[in-house]
Protein backbone atom coordinates (compact mmCIF):
# COMPACT_ATOMS: atom_id res chain seq x y z
CA UNK A 1 0.00 0.00 0.00
CA UNK A 2 3.04 2.28 0.44
CA UNK A 3 3.76 2.78 -3.26
CA UNK A 4 0.33 3.05 -4.87
CA UNK A 5 -1.94 3.86 -1.99
CA UNK A 6 -4.34 2.08 0.27
CA UNK A 7 -7.23 1.85 -2.20
CA UNK A 8 -5.04 0.25 -4.87
CA UNK A 9 -3.68 -2.26 -2.36
CA UNK A 10 -7.19 -3.24 -1.27
CA UNK A 11 -8.31 -3.62 -4.90
CA UNK A 12 -5.28 -5.72 -5.79
CA UNK A 13 -5.83 -8.00 -2.80
CA UNK A 14 -9.53 -8.38 -3.59
CA UNK A 15 -8.74 -9.24 -7.21
CA UNK A 16 -6.11 -11.77 -6.16
CA UNK A 17 -8.60 -13.48 -3.84
CA UNK A 18 -11.30 -13.43 -6.53
CA UNK A 19 -8.99 -15.12 -9.05
CA UNK A 20 -8.02 -17.80 -6.53
CA UNK A 21 -11.65 -18.50 -5.63
CA UNK A 22 -12.72 -18.50 -9.31
CA UNK A 23 -10.03 -21.05 -10.19
CA UNK A 24 -11.06 -23.21 -7.25
CA UNK A 25 -14.76 -23.17 -8.14
CA UNK A 26 -14.79 -23.16 -11.96
CA UNK A 27 -11.68 -25.18 -12.77
CA UNK A 28 -11.73 -27.37 -9.67
CA UNK A 29 -8.14 -26.48 -8.87
CA UNK A 30 -7.27 -26.87 -5.17
CA UNK A 31 -5.59 -23.92 -3.51
CA UNK A 32 -1.86 -24.32 -3.04
CA UNK A 33 -0.19 -21.95 -0.64
CA UNK A 34 2.95 -20.54 -2.31
CA UNK A 35 5.67 -21.87 -0.03
CA UNK A 36 8.45 -20.37 -2.13
CA UNK A 37 7.28 -16.86 -1.28
CA UNK A 38 9.88 -14.81 0.54
CA UNK A 39 9.03 -11.83 2.65
CA UNK A 40 10.71 -8.56 1.86
CA UNK A 41 13.24 -8.79 4.70
CA UNK A 42 14.25 -12.30 3.56
CA UNK A 43 14.73 -11.02 -0.01
CA UNK A 44 16.91 -8.19 1.27
CA UNK A 45 19.05 -10.60 3.28
CA UNK A 46 19.54 -12.88 0.27
CA UNK A 47 20.47 -9.89 -1.88
CA UNK A 48 22.95 -8.69 0.72
CA UNK A 49 24.56 -12.13 0.96
CA UNK A 50 24.83 -12.28 -2.83
CA UNK A 51 26.51 -8.86 -2.99
CA UNK A 52 28.95 -9.77 -0.20
CA UNK A 53 29.88 -13.01 -1.97
CA UNK A 54 30.55 -11.06 -5.18
CA UNK A 55 32.79 -8.64 -3.30
CA UNK A 56 34.70 -11.52 -1.68
CA UNK A 57 35.26 -13.10 -5.09
CA UNK A 58 36.18 -9.75 -6.63
CA UNK A 59 38.92 -9.10 -4.11
CA UNK A 60 40.03 -12.75 -3.94
CA UNK A 61 39.63 -12.99 -0.19
CA UNK A 62 40.05 -16.29 1.64
CA UNK A 63 38.57 -17.55 4.90
CA UNK A 64 41.84 -16.66 6.64
CA UNK A 65 41.62 -13.09 5.33
CA UNK A 66 38.12 -12.83 6.71
CA UNK A 67 39.05 -14.38 10.05
CA UNK A 68 36.72 -17.35 9.56
CA UNK A 69 37.43 -20.78 10.97
CA UNK A 70 35.55 -23.63 9.35
CA UNK A 71 35.18 -26.62 11.60
CA UNK A 72 33.99 -30.01 10.40
CA UNK A 73 31.52 -31.42 12.91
Amino acid sequence: SFRKGRVSAISATARKLAVIIWNMVVKGIPYENPEGYLFLDQKRKLGLVKRIKKQIDKFGLTNEDLGLEISSN
